[in-house]
C-alpha cells in the first residue's frame, strides 16, 4: 500500500471512529431502504453491458427462466414445467400462470423467446446454447420449444445466467432491439419497478414494490424460489467515496453498504447497530485483462512473464483484505473452495521473480513498448491492486503508464482495440464473483474465440474446443477430466490472471433483516423496521 493511501485510510478511519459526520445527503422517504453499491447505475441494458451494476439493476425489475439456487443449481423460475426428449435434444418450456410485465401485459412465450435471442448475440453462454440449437419455436402463448443440432448438457444453467449478460425476460418489443443498440426501457416483471422519471446517474436510482408480482410459492433459496417484494421503495445512492459511505452507514442515513472498503470493516464492526455479513461466502477474486491484440501482450511470453512478477498475498495485502479473509495461494480459474477447483498447469503467482520474468520479456521481444494500465481510482479495491500490480511490473522492466480514471471510463476505454498511443489500453483490473468464473461455460473472461470476443479479446481455437467439449459432456467423470486440460491450456493462453482470492464483508444497519448470502444483492425478502 502506498504511503499516500495509507495515510488517506487510517485518517478516513479516525475520523469513523471519533464520530466524525458524514457529508449531508437527501432525507429518506418514509419507509424506504437506502443501498450503496460497488457500482453507481450508469447503464440499464443487461444484454449489452457486462457491468455488475446493469445485472444489479435487472435483478430488480426482471425476472429469469431458469435461477441459481444456494448450492448452485438451476431451479425453475418462471418456467412452470420443463420436458426434455430421451435424448435430451428437445426442449420445452411451458410458463407459470399470472406472470405479468410491470406495464400490466401478460408475459408470453414470445417474450421469452425473443430475450433468449438477443441476449445469444452478446453473452458467451448464449453464444454456445445458440451454436447448438437448431431451432427455437413459439408454441403457443405460454409454450416454447427448444431443439437442439447437437449435446448441450446444460440448458437449465444456461438459461440461469446470472451475471456477464445475465439472461433476463422482457418484452418482446423491447427484445426486438438490435442487441448492438442499447435499450432505455427497463419494462421488466420482476418484484421491483424502476423509476425511470426519478434516476439521476451519479446521484440516484429509485425502484418501488411490484404490487402485481407473483412469487413462486417455495421459499427464496440463492436466486430461486419465491421473490417476495417486502420494501416499497429502494433508492440506490451514489456515494462513490468509502469514508463517506460508512460513517453514513454509522449516522443512519443509508442502511447497507454491498462492499464497505476492507480498512473501514473493523470500524464498522464495532458499532452496535450495524452488522457484517458474507454476501459472498466462496469471495471474489482479482482477474487481471490482458489486451491480447496490441504488444506487447500479444506475444504469449510476456503475457507469462507477469505470471512471475504476481504475488498474490502482496495484491490481497495492499487491498488491505485482512489475514482472516485471504486465500494465501489460489491458482484456480474456476475459484478455490469449489468442487472445480484445480491447479492443472499453475505457475507463478507465489513469489515475484524478476529473474524469471526478464527472461520471459527477452524471449517476447520486448522493445520498451509502453503499457497502459487502467486504474479505477474510484473503485478501492481495484484501484489498490492496480498500483500493486503496476510498481512489481516496473520492477520486471516494463515501462508503466498507470492513468487515473473511474470505472465507466474504464468500462468504454476497454473496448477500444486500437494502440495505446491511439487511446488503446494493455492491462485493467476487475474483481470477479464465483458466478463470474463458475466454469468453463459461464466463465466469460475465459472464453477465447477468435472472433465476437469481449475485451481483451483473446484468441485460441484449442481453448475454445476443450470448453465446448466440456458442455457437451454429460458424463460427470469425463466432465471432470476434460475441466483439467481446459485449465492447464488456460495457463498457457492466460485470457486473464487470477491475483488473488479474497472474502469481503457487507454491512447493514440491524433494523434490516432477510438479507441473505446470495453473491450477487437482492433485496427480495427484506424488510425494514
Amino acid at each position: 500500500m502506498s504511503l499516500g493511501r495509507r495515510w488517506m485510510t487510517l485518517a478516513a478511519a479516525a475520523a469513523l471512529a471519533i464520530g466524525t459526520a458524514a457529508p449531508p445527503v437527501a432525507a429518506q422517504a418514509p419507509g424506504a431502504l437506502r443501498i450503496v453499491l460497488i457500482n453507481d447505475l450508469a447503464s440499464l441494458d443487461p444484454v449489452q453491458s457486462t457491468a455488475a451494476f446493469v445485472r444489479n439493476h435487472g435483478f430488480m425489475v426482471y425476472d429469469q427462466l431458469f435461477a441459481l439456487d444456494s448450492q448452485g443449481a438451476a431451479r425453475p423460475q418462471m418456467v412452470d414445467r420443463h420436458e426434455v426428449s430421451a435424448d435430451g435434444l428437445s426442449h420445452r418450456f411451458t410458463l407459470r400462470d399470472g406472470l405479468a410485465f410491470h406495464d400490466g401485459q401478460p408475459v408470453r412465450a414470445a417474450d421469452a423467446v425473443a430475450s433468449i435471442q438477443r441476449w445469444a448475440q452478446r453473452d458467451v453462454v448464449g453464444r454456445a446454447l445458440a451454436a447448438s440449437t437448431a431451432s427455437m419455436q413459439v408454441v403457443d402463448e405460454k409454450t416454447f420449444t427448444i431443439q437442439l443440432s447437437r449435446p448441450f448438457a446444460l440448458v437449465t444453467e444456461a438459461l440461469s445466467r446470472p451475471t456477464a449478460s445475465a439472461l433476463f425476460v422482457m418484452p418482446e418489443r423491447i427484445a426486438r432491439t438490435p442487441a448492438a443498440t442499447a435499450i432505455t426501457d427497463a419494462t421488466g416483471s420482476g418484484p421491483f419497478v424502476f423509476q425511470a422519471s426519478q434516476w439521476r446517474a451519479g446521484e440516484r436510482a429509485v425502484y418501488t414494490r411490484n404490487a402485481a408480482y407473483r412469487p413462486r410459492p417455495e421459499p427464496a433459496d440463492g436466486l430461486a424460489g419465491g421473490k417476495q417484494p417486502l420494501l416499497e421503495r429502494i433508492e440506490w445512492v451514489s456515494m462513490p467515496d468509502p469514508a463517506t459511505a460508512a460513517a453514513a452507514l454509522q449516522a443512519g442515513e443509508i442502511d447497507f453498504i454491498e462492499q464497505p472498503s476492507p480498512d473501514l470493516i473493523p470500524t464498522l464492526e464495532r458499532n452496535r447497530n450495524i452488522r457484517t455479513f458474507a454476501l459472498n461466502p466462496v469471495g471474489f477474486m482479482v482477474w487481471l485483462r490482458l489486451n491480447q491484440t496490441q504488444p506487447p501482450f500479444d506475444n504469449p511470453a510476456a503475457r507469462q512473464a507477469l505470471l512471475h512478477l504476481i504475488n498474490q498475498q502482496d495484491v490481497l495485502q495492499g487491498i488491505g483484505i485482512r489475514a482472516s479473509e485471504q486465500v494465501p495461494y489460489c491458482p484456480a480459474f474456476f475459484f478455490c473452495g469449489t468442487p472445480l477447483e484445480s491447479s492443472a498447469g499453475a505457475r507463478g503467482l507465489r513469489t515475484v521473480d524478476l529473474d524469471a520474468a526478464r527472461a520471459a520479456l527477452r524471449q517476447a521481444g520486448y522493445a520498451n513498448q509502453r503499457v497502459l494500465f487502467m486504474d479505477a481510482a474510484d473503485q478501492p479495491i481495484n484501484h489498490a491492486a492496480t498500483l500493486v500490480m503496476a510498481e512489481s511490473f516496473r520492477r520486471g522492466g516494463l515501462n508503466m503508464d498507470v492513468p487515473s480514471m473511474d470505472w465507466a471510463t474504464v468500462t468504454q476505454r476497454r473496448n477500444r482495440r486500437d494502440p495505446v498511443e491511439a487511446g488503446g489500453w494493455s492491462l485493467f483490473v476487475t474483481v470477479a464473483n464465483v458466478l463470474d468464473g463458475q466454469n468453463p461455460l459461464t466463465n466469460l473472461y475465459l472464453a477465447s474465440p477468435c472472433e465476437g470476443g469481449i475485451a481483451g479479446w483473446p484468441c485460441d481455437q484449442q481453448l475454445e474446443d476443450l470448453r465446448r467439449s466440456w458442455w457437451e459432456e454429460n458424463d460427470a467423470a469425463k466432465r471432470q477430466e476434460i475441466l483439467q486440460r481446459v485449465h492447464a491450456r488456460a495457463y498457457e493462453v492466460l485470457p486473464y490472471i487470477n491475483a488473488g482470492q479474497f472474502r469481503t464483508l457487507a454491512a447493514h444497519r440491524t433494523n434490516v433483516e432477510g438479507l441473505r448470502a446470495t453473491t450477487i444483492p437482492v433485496f427480495w425478502g427484506v424488510t425494514k423496521r
